[in-house]
């Protein structure tokens, strides 16, 4: 019998405000892709080239536009999916390896058949860095998919949910590993060590949340000189910041709750006007056939499914894993399809893998097409599964 799953009020928020979200992001996409295509053309993406900050002898944060929303506002997204991850962990659906073993074993997957598909593609080509970009899911944009299906069990929103969070923690260590091209040990070393005086303040049991944040903006900034992407600092605060017991008076708790909207609402939807505006060449169709459009395609519409299905039916054949309450393999998959909605961290890789605006245009419509594609081929599978197990129960 399948473990009975932990689901709290603050998952049930998280749902909602990522399904939420997941609407939104599609809008905003079509709106960028509308102003940079139709309604402005080239002055509306370059626009955010344009610079803002300051520097002086001390500090240096002079930066554009797009740096400060991919380095600055999305340390707050990866705060929020920090704190997540944490909450899971110690409550929820990864409290106890049984329960985190099948959405674990689906991340793997998730993970590695998608990398493998691109590297077989683009070995030894200059667009091998590529191979992170089909490995990630977007959570808002799948969930968002997930709410269209009529009579969706419980238990597969909070499979999706769990696996989606476990690929976005592997896809920062990839981005942590791989994706840092210079490194300033001074400043490394800084960040680790408001990082460890953090823990301190944590055994402390300080709660006051501005000590946090403020703290976690130094850390922020010295991630940021360090060379490794700014945005880790986010998930090191998540996990130095106090959990106590999950409730609603616990500082973890109350950020958490803070972060929905804001992040649903505006940061999100700025991240993709930002970094969606593209225009589209008259190329773009013959683009898609080299091979690093073809490797995050496939990775990302093929090597998902596959890669989430093949490691799911090997670890509930050996016994490791059961499937969740409801849920049958129809289900699953459909969500293994929806994982191949990469959005959000496929784009945010590619701005880290690639220099070449010519090929990071050309990936971002490999994203925003393989996401579609994913979108559709699940939400189908979805309503097929729905049918079929209402048919099975009997009931028109």
């Amino acid at each position: 019998m399948a473990p009975r799953m932990k689901v709290t009020r603050l998952f049930q928020a998280f749902f909602k405000s990522e399904r939420s979200a997941g609407y939104v992001l599609i809008g905003t996409t079509i709106l960028s892709l509308l102003l940079a295509n139709v309604l402005i053309g080239p002055a509306f993406p370059e626009f955010f080239h344009h610079k803002a900050g300051f520097a002086n002898e001390f500090i240096s944060l002079n930066l554009s536009l797009e740096h400060w929303v991919n380095d600055g506002l999305m340390t707050i997204f990866f705060l929020l999916v920090g704190l997540e991850i944490e909450r899971e962990i110690y409550i929820g659906e990864l409290s106890s390896l049984r329960n985190a073993s099948l959405p674990l074993f689906a991340a793997l997957g998730g993970m590695v058949i998608p990398f493998g598909i691109h590297f077989l593609f683009n070995a030894g080509l200059p667009t091998q860095g590529g191979g992170g970009i089909p490995m990630a899911t977007d959570i808002a944009f799948a969930l968002g998919i997930l709410s269209l299906g009529k009579r969706v069990p419980y238990g597969l929103k909070v499979f999706l949910t769990a696996f989606a969070i476990i690929d976005d923690l592997g896809a920062i260590l990839v981005i942590a590993f791989f994706y840092t091209k210079s490194l300033q040990m001074l400043y490394l070393l800084g960040a680790m060590a408001v990082w460890g005086l953090l823990f301190v303040c944590n055994r402390l049991k300080i709660y006051r949340v501005w000590v946090y944040l403020l703290l976690g903006v130094v850390m922020w900034y010295c991630m940021l000189r360090s060379g490794v992407h700014a945005t880790l600092a986010g998930v090191l605060l998540a996990f130095a910041m106090p959990f106590g017991n999950g409730d609603e008076q616990s500082l973890s708790y109350r950020v958490q709750h803070w972060l929905h909207y804001p992040v649903a609402f505006v940061i999100l939807p700025l991240f993709a006007l930002v970094n969606t505006g593209i225009i589209i060449p008259t190329t773009w169709f013959s683009d898609l056939q080299n091979n690093n459009s073809l490797g995050i395609m496939l990775g990302l519409v093929a090597g998902k499914p596959l890669g989430i299905m093949a490691f799911c039916g090997g670890a509930v054949a050996l016994g490791w894993s059961s499937l969740p309450t409801g849920v049958n393999w129809r289900y699953l998959l459909s969500a293994g399809i929806l994982g191949g909605i990469g959005f959000t961290m496929s784009i945010f890789i590619t701005l880290l893998a690639f220099d070449d605006p010519n090929v990071v245009a050309q990936s971002k419509i490999s994203i925003l097409l393989a996401s579609v594609v994913a979108s559709v081929l699940g939400l189908l599978v979805l309503q097929m599964a729905g049918k079929k197990d209402l048919a099975l129960q009997g009931k028109p």
